[in-house]
């Protein structure tokens, strides 16, 4: 006779084992947000210091983060070395570097030697991941056309990161060299990924909010190339820059009008990807000001910033309100 041994509480996986990578994603959210008021503050004489608190809230939850994520590693190695071997969760490991990497742009004012620290890490990591990761793309015996997401950008784009500090710092033909590779594999993925999203079936809808790392390359693109051709000194706006910037601002429209379809999506930790992207338009659109002092572009800078301020409040909220009622670090179906 068989006997039934029911157990009396459910055998479910450990919550530090599902910890995600994606958590680095909030670290770009803040960052970027100080960056954008940092920016702000400089340009409009705007006297309450935000960037101030949100780059050391952003640093203090990267410090978190990381010594959780290195936790995980030390007693679940086998379940990250799987979430860096996915097609689709690798993807989410160059937030590490890339949060090094707004990091050492917003301390960069204030304290450039911890800056230097950060920019010279989360360079050399960066591009371990992006080697990585692209060998992966060239020589894959598992990825499929469903594996394609906008997600694929976040590494591309990460190159673009490295100029903000990088050109203050001196390392200014390293930076275009970073540079580089981030604007040539951008417009590969960008076909790739439109091409996956027209002809295939939609992303689910853990993945929708990765359509908002499109605005990214571009406007990312415009702040390196800002600082790569010292546009904030010259005003010398050239027709490549307009084109990366136009770019950003209609991707950014184009995903804004599709709100309604966003809203009804529950909650997810991918949220977060809305964050940074809104950042980047939002400084790419202070520089445009910055650069040719039309009042059309300090209207679209405040409503952009005062929009991504309130957003990174909520999505703030949100993110605590699951972690609390335990729909986070669970496992997905």
């Amino acid at each position: 006779m068989t006997v039934s041994n029911p157990a009396p509480f459910p055998l479910t996986p450990s919550r530090l084992e599902l910890f995600p990578v994606a958590f680095f994603s909030i670290i770009l959210g803040l960052t970027g947000v100080s960056l954008a008021w940092q920016k702000a503050q400089i340009l409009f004489a705007f006297q309450p210091d935000m960037a101030g608190g949100l780059r050391w809230v952003a640093l203090g939850l990267f410090i978190l983060t990381t010594s959780v994520y290195c936790l995980k590693f030390i007693r679940y190695r086998d379940t990250v070395i799987a979430e860096f071997t996915h097609p689709i969760q690798v993807n989410f490991f160059p937030t590490i570097s890339m949060s090094l990497l707004l990091l050492a742009a917003a301390f960069l004012p204030s304290l450039p030697i911890l800056a230097t620290g950060f920019w010279l890490i989360g360079t050399g990591l960066h591009l371990i991941l992006t080697l990585y990761i692209m060998s992966v793309w060239l020589h894959h015996n598992k990825l499929d056309i469903h594996h394609i997401n906008p997600a694929w950008f976040i590494p591309i784009v990460g190159n673009a990161l490295v100029p903000l500090a990088g050109v203050p710092l001196g390392y200014t033909e390293l930076s275009w060299f970073f540079f580089s590779i981030a604007m040539l594999f951008w417009l590969v993925l960008l076909a790739i990924i439109f091409y996956r999203v027209l002809f295939h079936n939609p992303l689910p809808d853990r993945l929708m909010p990765t359509f908002f790392i499109l605005i990214a390359p571009p406007a990312v693109g415009f702040i390196a190339y800002a600082q790569l051709i010292g546009l904030m000194q010259t005003s010398d706006l050239d027709a490549f820059g307009r084109i990366l910037y136009y770019s950003g601002l209609f991707l950014t429209l184009l995903l804004i009008t599709q709100a309604q379809r966003f809203a009804r999506i529950q909650f997810y930790l991918s949220w977060w990807v809305y964050s940074f992207p809104l950042a980047a338009i939002t400084v790419a659109t202070i520089i445009m000001f910055q650069v040719t002092q039309l009042t059309a572009f300090a209207v679209i800078a405040w409503c952009l910033l005062t929009f991504v301020t309130l957003m990174v409040v909520f999505l703030l909220f949100r993110t605590a309100q699951a972690v609390g009622a335990e729909k986070i670090c669970v496992p997905q179906v």
